[in-house]
């Protein structure tokens, strides 16, 4: 078993079987915050806090979507957070957390440092006098859990204003690929604010009761709820966002086909009457050998000189239509 057991003061000492036990035999509130549960972890929560079997077999599965359940003396919550990577993706964090006004157990994997701001606060934050310290416990955990999301959303705000202007420039095969990665990132998001703000709007409304919440810790849990909605409010605008550039690179890289099929056009164009010419004159009818093309000016006048004319003609009447860059009629 590891993980971190602390007092109702903010004191924290490592988690141990018999610390546990102690402090349960005691009465008094604490936090006990593990990573991860191995096999006496699971039996310390099934025999000695008594919670349900189902809760604790979820606890050690992972990968579950935002929710609440009420059980017998306790109630069992999943919260998603969100941290950024050195790749510069988000990865959502899972937190479990069984809930009573006795004690709060949250279980979680990796990441030691997770909840050090939450330790650093419990000592100093009390919703109001009188107030149970296991739910303003769980405000702050929540608290800590919702705040991590701005900056990962702030650096997709900045990932994708950079994005757009690469795109206006030049666009790329790789800017494709970091257009799904963010898409990508940005529904992992969404699937877990979404219901993690319904969770919380059952809560407020009064669907599923956390024991010892009183009206001053409602206002706080509101405020929770406020930058939930904002938080999804953003996600769904970058993802508009994101759309919006993908269509404008996919806009730009035609635009520029364009470009280049108008110019070879143009080109080829230019090619066919002198292919022809060429090709008529080098037929070598008798006609032509004989009563044309006799004299050394034809040839000049005949043979470059409408070659010439010609390519002339079409460069003028391409720039009169704007094709070459010049004024339109």
């Amino acid at each position: 078993m590891q993980g971190k057991l602390t007092e109702a003061d903010g004191q924290s000492v490592e988690a141990t079987l018999g610390a546990v036990r102690e402090r349960l035999s005691a009465g008094a509130f604490f936090w006990l915050d593990l990573e991860g549960l191995d096999a006496e972890a699971s039996d310390l929560l099934r025999k000695d806090f008594r919670f349900h079997p189902l809760a604790v077999e979820d606890a050690e599965h992972f990968g579950q979507r935002p929710k609440v359940d009420d059980f017998d003396g306790f109630t069992y919550l999943v919260l998603h957070g969100a941290r950024a990577s050195s790749g510069g993706e988000s990865v959502t964090c899972e937190v479990h957390v069984f809930f009573s006004a006795k004690h709060v157990v949250t279980v979680h994997r990796g990441d030691g440092g997770l909840f050090d701001g939450v330790r650093q606060r419990a000592s100093r934050h009390r919703a109001a006098a009188g107030s149970s310290p296991a739910v303003s416990l769980l405000y702050l955990i929540v608290d800590e859990l919702v705040d991590t999301y701005f900056p990962v959303l702030a650096q997709l705000d900045d990932r994708i204003d950079a994005l757009e202007d690469a795109i206006l420039k030049q666009p790329t095969e790789a800017q494709l690929g970091e257009l799904f990665d963010m898409k990508r990132t940005l529904v992992a998001l969404r699937k877990v604010v979404t219901p993690e703000r319904d969770m919380f709007a059952r809560l407020l409304s009064g669907m599923n009761l956390l024991e010892g919440m009183t009206p001053e810790d409602e206002r706080y849990f509101r405020d929770l709820y406020d930058h939930l909605i904002r938080i999804s409010d953003l996600v769904d605008s970058y993802r508009d966002l994101l759309t919006g550039a993908m269509d404008t690179h996919l806009s730009t890289v035609s635009n520029r086909l364009n470009v280049v099929m108008k110019q070879l056009t143009i080109i080829a164009t230019v090619f066919l009457p002198l292919s022809f010419l060429t090709g008529f004159f080098g037929q070598n009818f008798a006609v032509l050998t004989g009563h044309v093309l006799t004299q050394t000016w034809s040839f000049w006048v005949l043979g470059v000189g409408l070659e010439l004319a010609a390519a002339a003609g079409l460069l003028y009447l391409f720039r009169r239509r704007g094709w070459l860059g010049g004024p339109t009629d």
